[in-house]
Order: C-alpha cells, then sequence, then structure tokens
C-alpha cells in the first residue's frame, strides 16, 4: 500500500502525493482532470434539502452524508470524494418551506446515470444520510447490479446507532427525524447551525411502524406541526460524537467487506 502525506494545502481527503508520485486529489471537486486518478474507489455523498424542525438545517442529511464520506475516504488511500447530491426524495416533507425534492423515479434516473458515468473509477459507494432515499436508492442499485457495475449504497443504521449508546434504547425507538439523534450529531458538527432556543421537547415520539400509516397518508405535517419525528432535548455533542464515530466504522467496514468481493469480480461487459 502507498505512503500518502499532504500537501500543504490538504483539507481533510484533499490533495495527497503517494511517494514522490504525481499529485493526486482525493477531493474531486477541487481536482483538475490530470489529478483524477484512475482505479480510484468514488465516494458519493447523497443528502437531501428538506424541513428538520424549527432548530436545524435543511441540509441536515447532506451535511452527515457528506462528513461521513470524508471519514470512509480519510480512511483509505485508495478512495475520493465526490461533491454531494444535496437533492433526494423528500416528498413528505413538501408542506414544510425549504423542502426541495426529485421525487423518487427522478432521483432513481439520477443515480443510475451519475454511477452509469463513473465506470473509470473502480467502483461507487453511495453514503446516504436520508431515509426517504432508501427505496429509489435500492431500485438504482438493482438496475445497476444487474447491468454488471460495481456499487454499493449504504445508510446509518438504528442498530449500530442503538449498540453505540444502549442506555438510550428506549429513546432511539420513537427517534425518527431531527431528534436526539440528528440534533445530537448537528451539535457535534456544526453547532452554529442549530437553533438551540428553539429546541422543545418532542410532541410526536412514537416507533416508525405506528406513524407509517399517518406519513404515508398525510405526509409529516398531518403526523408533526413542527416536522420533528422525536425529542431533541438532551442532545449534546459528546453524543453526536459517539454515533459519528459508530456509524462510520460501520461504513467503513462494510466498505471493506464489499471492496474485496468487488476486486474479485471482473464484468466482461456493461450493458447500458
Amino acid at each position: 500500500m502507498a505512503q500518502w502525506e499532504c500537501v500543504p494545502v490538504c483539507a481533510g481527503p484533499s490533495e495527497m502525493t503517494p511517494g514522490g508520485g504525481r499529485t493526486v486529489n482525493r477531493h474531486l471537486g477541487r481536482s483538475t482532470w490530470p489529478e483524477v486518478a484512475d482505479g480510484l474507489l468514488l465516494v458519493v455523498p447523497l443528502g437531501a434539502t428538506e424541513q428538520h424542525g424549527p432548530h436545524l438545517p435543511v441540509d441536515t442529511d447532506t451535511t452527515v452524508a457528506t462528513e461521513l464520506a470524508t471519514r470512509l475516504v480519510a480512511g483509505r488511500s485508495d478512495a475520493v470524494l465526490a461533491p454531494p447530491l444535496p437533492y433526494g426524495a423528500s416528498g413528505e416533507h413538501q408542506d414544510f418551506p425549504g423542502t426541495l425534492s426529485l421525487g423518487a423515479p427522478a432521483l432513481e434516473s439520477v443515480l443510475v446515470e451519475l454511477v452509469r458515468s463513473a465506470d473509470r473509477f473502480k467502483g461507487t459507494v453511495l453514503v446516504s444520510g436520508h431515509g426517504g432515499n432508501a427505496a429509489p436508492l435500492q431500485r438504482a442499485f438493482v438496475r445497476l447490479a444487474a447491468e454488471g457495475r460495481k456499487v454499493m449504497s449504504w445508510s446509518p443504521s438504528p442498530t449500530v446507532l442503538g449498540g453505540a449508546t444502549p442506555e438510550l434504547t428506549a429513546r432511539l425507538s420513537g427517534d425518527h427525524h431531527a431528534g436526539l439523534v440528528e440534533t445530537s450529531i448537528m451539535l457535534a458538527l456544526s453547532p452554529e447551525s442549530v437553533r438551540v432556543t428553539q429546541v422543545a421537547p418532542g410532541r410526536v415520539v412514537a416507533p416508525l411502524a405506528e406513524l407509517m400509516p399517518r406519513l404515508l397518508r398525510d405526509g409529516v405535517s398531518g403526523v408533526s406541526a413542527d416536522g420533528v419525528l422525536g425529542d431533541p432535548t438532551g442532545a449534546s455533542a459528546e453524543l453526536g460524537h459517539r454515533w459519528l464515530a459508530a456509524l462510520a466504522a460501520d461504513l467503513a467496514r462494510r466498505v471493506g467487506e464489499w471492496a474485496i468481493t468487488a476486486a474479485q469480480t471482473t464484468p466482461e461487459g456493461l450493458a447500458r
């Protein structure tokens, strides 16, 4: 494995030089084309632009996905960070100002074409920070895998979150959107963006299975007037750091396992 060292202008997984070779930029958006090396793993943060209650910014999901993708790239010598896709399938939040949504069919198509365009990379990892992206992401994955493309997707797991804070298991069962988890993570990543004076006790705290029929019928506004599903009180940067570490470790582990398998598979040709 090549030894990488950061050049003076490096920030995070940015410009890196492998032992005396040409400069290889680990941040795709800041790269010139000669700095994009062949054989790298493309890591794409997939977020959303949607309401997160009166206390969190609309780019919360994109911020979280980008942070986790950045940590993944920083921990590997063979990955490059793509600019985030900040729009997803957020129709359930459409009644709240500030929400912008591609919709599920369009998101599926965008992801399929995006990954198809990345054939020069040795594989693509889609790191999603928004639960509403799950269905179109899965459909896109099925199509791309059938074409022989090397792609995997990852989303935060409630099991991983619970494992990091077993003392909060009961609270996490009713924490789904702009609650304890997301508020804590944003306090860890971007405390200045959290409107702490607007954090209020949650009025809708219930297992997702109980809420889902109304969410599907009426959207989030039909269930929660302020857009919060959970209770953000008690959120802290310390909890946020614990959850981020657990999620980052899970992402790194799963990508590592997938990359080994993907490297052993060489499609004879790619369908389009």
